[in-house]
């Protein structure tokens, strides 16, 4: 059974006073698929989503779907592509490292009682979602240690944990190993994979080939704001392939 497109675009382009840095791209996203979006610095693989996820705005497309709904692109925002189901992770961390993990899980969407924080509440699933998600069993760490006691690995585990909670239908990580050990890059590289079988999909931006390659389906090369390129998993054999893919 073919799996649906989540996102839709066609013929996209955006300009930065007279640098055009999209040209014409098209770009599909099925339900459950992993992609990679490779490509050197300044191809444009930063703009490409901050206008996907609505931090910015094309300046024109032919067409634009996120789960088969037209979108007009002077009224898209960040909150639209939330309640959409997009939900971004840039390279710079959006944790409030100060604040307890709760209230990172719960920023802007508080469950609410008679008014009012339900901070019980919110404790209480935090901490679910720290033993069943993150594995944290036993480890020193519970909903209301602050955010900045996690390591690098668990920060990113719980940004994909709490859109993995509020129903998120996509996910877009930019860089999501940057600066990461072994250990920590492993634990993250398994956070994704486990999106799948929930039918999340994902667009990772990456520099890393070997972690593109053990855990996406689809590759998506961006050079020069244009998409030259699209393979699948299944049309290469092994790793080195990809690498001669990346710099032909």
């Amino acid at each position: 059974m073919a799996l649906d497109n989540i996102i839709k675009i066609k013929n996209a382009y955006k300009s930065f006073g007279k640098t055009e840095v999209l040209k014409g791209v098209d770009f599909s996203l099925k339900s459950g698929e992993i992609i990679a979006l490779l490509g050197d610095n300044g191809a444009g693989k930063s703009t490409f989503i901050k206008c996907l996820c609505g931090y910015d705005k094309f300046d024109s497309v032919d067409g634009f779907e996120i789960d088969n709904k037209s979108i007009n692109l002077a009224k898209f925002s960040l909150k639209q592509a939330r309640n959409l189901g997009i939900e971004v992770v840039f390279q710079e961390s959006t944790l409030g490292l100060s604040q307890e993990i709760y209230r990172n899980i719960f920023a802007t969407r508080h469950i609410t009682k008679f008014g009012l924080i339900d901070r019980k509440k919110e404790i209480e699933i935090t901490e679910q979602i720290l033993k069943e998600f993150l594995g944290f069993k036993g480890s020193g760490l519970n909903a209301t240690s602050k955010a900045l006691n996690l390591s690098g690995g668990e920060k990113q585990g719980l940004a994909i944990a709490r859109a993995v909670y509020f129903n998120s239908k996509m996910l877009i990580l930019d860089e999501p190993t940057t600066a990461l050990g072994v250990n920590e890059t492993s634990r993250v590289m398994g956070f994704i994979a486990s999106l799948k079988e929930k039918n999340i999909s994902v667009i990772i931006i990456t520099h890393n080939l070997n972690h593109a390659y053990e855990t996406c389906d689809k590759f998506v090369f961006l050079r020069d704001g244009v998409i030259k390129k699209e393979l699948l998993k299944e049309q290469i054999s092994n790793l080195d392939e990809l690498y001669k893919a990346f710099y032909e």
